[in-house]
């Protein structure tokens, strides 16, 4: 089966999700104000350069899960997505989707943001599956550490390699979709990289690589 790979914020979703759980987390006075904006942006900046220490930034944005009980979290969440996931979900990205599942393709995202967010969005946009990373969990408690391997940059290619090992898949054939030059490690490995409103950088690679750049926005 043809593996379909996306990834999901700036590709999918018009925004970020990650940035904008800090955001939604800072609105609902849930963090300290100041402290948790400034930072948020400051990581979000990173990101966007290119530079970010994913494991930095993960110990920021997992740290307030350990402020609240599972069944508090998943309201957060239902907000969450009401508030600010549904608004950056694009009627593009959806006929994408459907045209790839039409053709019998496995969707996969593959993300930097935590499974905690990105879960719940990759069940809504209709995923087969989802690789991010996984925060640990305790006593159906989050620690605020995650588990293994970040995906993002070169994780997202390891990341992928063991599920492609344990599922038995392969790239024969595979789409990846993305609009960051943190992507890049994993564009150059499938047979169809596209770009996706991509930024200064990815641009720049695309048109000289001769690959698609389409845009998803409404």
């Amino acid at each position: 089966m043809t593996l379909a790979i996306f990834d999901l914020d700036g590709t999918l979703l018009s925004g970020d999700s990650d940035y904008s759980w800090g955001q939604f987390l800072v609105e609902k006075e849930l963090v300290d104000i100041q402290l948790y904006q400034q930072a948020n942006d400051r990581f979000f900046q990173q990101y966007q350069a290119g530079t970010l220490d994913i494991h930095e930034y993960l110990a920021f944005s997992l740290a307030p899960l350990k402020s609240f009980s599972a069944e508090q979290l998943n309201q957060l969440h239902q907000d969450f997505m009401t508030e600010k996931v549904r608004p950056m979900m694009q009627e593009k990205a959806t006929e994408l989707l459907n045209k790839h599942k039409q053709q019998g393709h496995f969707l996969l995202m593959i993300t930097a943001t935590n499974q905690f967010v990105t879960g719940p969005i990759a069940e809504a946009l209709g995923m087969d599956h989802i690789i991010a990373p996984v925060p640990e969990v305790i006593n159906n408690s989050y620690t605020g550490k995650i588990v293994g391997i970040p995906s993002f940059q070169d994780g997202k290619v390891t990341r992928l390699n063991e599920w492609l090992k344990e599922t038995g898949y392969n790239l024969e054939g595979s789409y990846f979709y993305s609009d960051s030059r943190n992507d890049l490690p994993l564009l150059e490995l499938v047979d169809h990289p596209i770009a996706v409103d991509a930024d200064e950088t990815l641009s720049k690679i695309a048109e000289e690589r001769h690959w698609p750049h389409i845009s998803l926005r409404d």
